[in-house]
């Protein structure tokens, strides 16, 4: 079905594996696209009720392929036409996102873990902002990202030096959720996955719209809007089950509904 990732779904989680090892998974056209369709499925599967996206051999990701790039090409155009429906899509998502990055996420590559919702990390991984070294801003959503994670300092820190950034230091940096045994990645990440895709899943989707309208709205609209998502919560077979095991003394068991 796919030429450049893999797709499962396994225990209410899908698992987006970018598929060029050879490569260290570098982004190309046809990869873009295929991220694209795969997160389309996902969002429109109600079995799915998390997303993992990862790397297959040694690498997360090492960014845009350079040695298919022809050097005279519009590089914004790349940009608004591959990168940007991708980070639309995943933005989109309704879903929780995590990313588990086993090894080297460099460039756009760092950008795609960025833009997750959470970041499980072995402690092989390392993070480059390689764009600097090339002559490159930071793009993929970098920098919208980086900055609310970081602090703008060391975004622009990390943005100018385009040095490796270590796991030990991401955890520092408050770049990752978890820094956890390279032998000890996939189970991590999968148990990780797993208790999300047993929370309350529309409660997850309105959490991140709220988390989104923060950055854009006022506070009288923003709370507004946080009254409207509470109604749609309180509306849920979820708050109802969420209810019912508090006051019988027991672990919630949600539906996703």
């Amino acid at each position: 079905m796919y030429e450049t990732i893999l797709y499962k779904v396994k225990n209410k989680v899908a698992y987006l594996t970018l598929n060029r090892p050879d490569s260290l998974n570098a982004f190309n056209e046809i990869m873009n696209k295929e991220i694209v369709q795969a997160l389309k499925i996902a969002e429109k599967d109600p079995s799915v009720r998390a997303l993992v996206i990862q790397g297959a051999g040694r690498a997360f990701c090492s960014g845009e392929d350079l040695k298919s790039l022809d050097k005279n090409i519009d590089l914004g155009e790349i940009i608004k036409k591959r990168y940007t429906p991708m980070l639309k899509q995943i933005a989109s998502f309704s879903k929780p996102i995590i990313a588990s990055v086993n090894g080297v996420a460099a460039g756009a590559g760092f950008s795609l873990a960025l833009a997750c919702d959470f970041r499980i990390v072995s402690d092989k991984a390392t993070f480059i902002q390689a764009f600097i070294n090339i002559g490159l801003v930071p793009d993929t959503g970098n920098l919208f990202y980086l900055p609310k994670l970081v602090g703008s300092a060391k975004a622009i820190e990390l943005s100018i030096l385009g040095e490796k950034i270590t796991a030990g230091d991401a955890e520092k940096y408050g770049l990752v959720t978890k820094v956890v045994p390279f032998d000890e990645l996939e189970s991590e990440t999968e148990n990780f996955a797993e208790k999300l895709a047993n929370k309350p899943t529309k409660a997850i989707e309105l959490i991140k719209n709220l988390i989104r309208k923060s950055y854009e709205t006022r506070l009288d609209e923003f709370l507004e809007y946080e009254a409207y998502s509470q109604k749609i919560a309180g509306s849920t077979e979820d708050f109802k089950e969420g209810v019912q095991s508090f006051v019988e003394k027991r672990k919630p068991v949600f539906q996703g509904r």
